[in-house]
């Protein structure tokens, strides 16, 4: 706990992205307390109005207030999020360890594998699995997960290669040490922080990426509110009702942001290379400070003493 609040002193601007990233998920799991409606209680009398006193973000077309939607879509859109980033850190850094370890026909099959995955745009392969299994959330996380697990497999793989053969790692094996014990104590937590990195900036894409195909009809359905379901509900209202395009497009801008930033800082604390360049750039600025102040010294005392004659 000591070494966490010392790491929070250390890198304020880490600290600040925790808060604010913490309070999105609370606002997710507080959303029955926050929401001052029900976001599924329609009513077409008050369809389509603007932002007021009564409704802060104004109402749907089917009269349900906006604010509460979008509050409860946080729940939806955030967790999905979420839910994705740890399939796709555990499916694929699972099997680029298997396949960096164990190397032969196992690697082969599965780098070939996450070659042809990856020969294909991301977003299209999933529209088109997506389309395969239904629309629904759950088959969207699944789309995503089949197509974005080969990003982690192959940055594993390459960090697993890079310790299999280092000296540690002989000597464990010399003293006994099974498979099993190998990867859980040495290779795993060598990769882990770098694969935790790459998570944590890929939480706004995937929630991009979701986004995007409930704003096609392979996400989220009605009624659940999804911010990309209500983008895509409110596109042919953009005239008449903007804020039916602002408001989810605002939370998605504002979620996005605020996890890729969480993400970058992150990097920054874990960079083990980063905090070394950093030392070696201050004890270089410091000789070169002391060798300047030397050189004045210098200056200074041949002036003082009227020269080199």
């Amino acid at each position: 706990m000591k070494n966490v609040i010392a790491i929070l002193k250390q890198n304020p601007k880490f600290f600040g992205y925790c808060l604010l990233a913490l309070g999105i998920i609370l606002i997710a799991v507080m959303a029955p307390l926050l929401a001052p409606y029900d976001p599924y209680s329609a009513e077409l009398v008050n369809a389509l109005q603007k932002p007021s006193a009564e409704h802060l973000m104004g109402t749907d077309l089917l009269g349900r207030d906006y604010l509460s939607r979008i509050i409860y879509g946080t729940r939806a859109s955030v967790s999905s999020a979420l839910i994705l980033v740890a399939l796709i850190f555990s499916i694929g850094s699972l099997i680029g360890i298997l396949a960096g370890y164990f190397g032969g026909w196992l690697d082969t099959v599965l780098m070939r594998l996450a070659d042809i995955m990856i020969a294909f745009p991301d977003l299209i392969l999933a529209i088109a699995i997506a389309g395969i299994l239904g629309p629904s959330t759950t088959n969207a996380i699944i789309a995503i997960t089949i197509v974005s697990w080969t990003r982690y497999a192959r940055l594993s793989r390459s960090l697993v290669l890079k310790i299999r053969h280092t000296d540690y790692l002989a000597a464990a094996t010399l003293t006994g040490s099974k498979t099993g014990h190998l990867i859980g104590r040495y290779l795993a937590p060598n990769t882990l922080p770098t694969l935790i990195i790459t998570a944590a900036t890929d939480i706004g894409s995937v929630m991009l990426q979701m986004a995007s195909l409930s704003f096609l009809g392979f996400g989220a359905q009605p009624p659940m509110p999804e911010w990309g379901y209500m983008l895509s509900e409110g596109r042919t209202y953009l005239q008449s009702a903007p804020w039916l395009l602002v408001f989810p497009g605002l939370a998605i801008f504002v979620v996005v942001v605020v996890f890729n930033l969480l993400g970058d800082s992150l990097r920054d604390v874990l960079d083990p290379q980063r905090e070394l360049n950093i030392s070696k750039k201050r004890l270089f600025g410091k000789a070169k400070r002391n060798e300047i102040e030397e050189n004045r010294c210098i200056v200074c005392d041949r002036d003082f003493s009227g020269g080199d004659a």
